[in-house]
């Protein structure tokens, strides 16, 4: 472990210093692409119009006779697309994989200067980020780079979630983390195929009427990802880095997308993966604060003047804590309307 004295030094010469706080920029949907699909590249400069952020995929879901393809794809995609206020991201193949250093290399000193975040997949603990951390400052020493690139976690094996606390404070660079579903299922080994959501045999039942033994017992389903979910959450916040919801595999069922979306949002996380353009829109409804509790937060700043004390409005009690509730519901749709007229308007700024 680095001293903290020197935690904020660049690990090459000539790299960029690294931030000491990772800057809020909206990022309420990560929308995957597949730099290798013609079809699909060419519709980036129109999705970047509408979302926070693009991710040119290598890893999981491009073939392993076409991830030079990909990765070629990603580099003329970042030098021929007006991003706007986007943000690009890349997903790069596994540290275990034959691709991820030319996938690095190339990146990062071709267009590193376009590129926000590597999103790096199945991290299980700080060393996995100290390797990438440290190449990657080699690779902006040589590119000359002006600013660094900052480095995003996939949570997604159980030594990862063992390790999540160390992970999110490995680096400056760490930008924040997002739940893998998918194969995080399978490194616990646990009995579903699903990609993210629930499982409706995942449940609780209701008691046994003592009156009626026969009675109907009602069942509620619950929420396979809550405890992993909220953990990362504390150890995001704790770390100063953001935490994000991951994929949601069934493009067709919009209804619980949405209610998976929502559950993380009220959890803490900013944002979530899109896997298809439908996605996209689901994303920024519920990872945008409702304009009803953003004007009632508010209310109750206007009222608790300097936040101390205690008063009562509509009925209901606040105090220090309540204010500082609404401090972050006003704080979050105060950054999202910045660049957004119609959130503006529906949050009165």
């Amino acid at each position: 472990m680095r001293s903290p004295k020197d935690f904020f030094k660049p690990l090459a010469i000539g790299a960029p210093e690294p931030v000491r706080e990772i800057p809020f920029r909206p990022s309420r949907m990560i929308h995957f692409f597949d730099p290798s699909n013609a079809k699909m590249a060419a519709k980036v400069g129109d999705l970047a119009k509408k979302c926070d952020v693009l991710l040119g995929n290598l890893e999981d879901a491009i073939a392993a006779d076409r991830k030079v393809e990909a990765r070629e794809g990603l580099v003329k995609v970042a030098r021929e697309t007006d991003f706007g206020s986007c943000q690009l991201w890349t997903r790069v193949n596994s540290l275990d994989s034959p691709w991820v250093l030319d996938d690095l290399v190339r990146l990062v000193t071709e267009i590193g200067d376009r590129l926000d975040v590597i999103m790096v997949p199945k991290v299980e603990g700080a060393q996995d980020i100290h390797y990438v951390d440290r190449l990657v400052a080699q690779l902006e020493a040589r590119a000359k780079l002006e600013r660094p690139i900052l480095l995003h976690a996939i949570l997604e094996t159980a030594t990862g979630v063992a390790n999540v606390e160390e992970i999110c404070a490995a680096s400056p660079r760490m930008q924040g983390l997002s739940l893998g579903p998918a194969d995080l299922a399978a490194s616990r080994r646990m009995k579903t195929t699903r990609v993210g959501g629930g499982h409706p045999g995942y449940l609780v039942r209701a008691d046994p009427d003592p009156a009626d033994e026969k009675a109907p017992r009602p069942s509620a389903q619950q929420d396979l990802w809550h405890y992993t979910l909220a953990r990362m959450v504390d150890a995001c916040n704790a770390n100063g880095i953001l935490p994000y919801y991951g994929p949601f595999g069934d493009i067709a069922d919009t209804l619980a997308c949405e209610d998976q979306f929502r559950n993380a949002f009220l959890l803490g996380c900013v944002g979530a993966w899109s896997l298809h353009p439908v996605q996209v829109d689901i994303a920024r409804k519920v990872f945008s604060p409702p304009a009803a509790e953003v004007l009632w937060a508010k209310k109750v700043i206007a009222a608790m003047g300097d936040g101390t004390g205690a008063v009562m409005i509509d009925g209901k009690m606040q105090d220090d804590a309540t204010f500082k509730q609404c401090q972050v519901m006003v704080d979050l749709a105060r950054r999202l309307a910045a660049a957004d007229p119609e959130l503006t308007a529906a949050y009165g700024f």
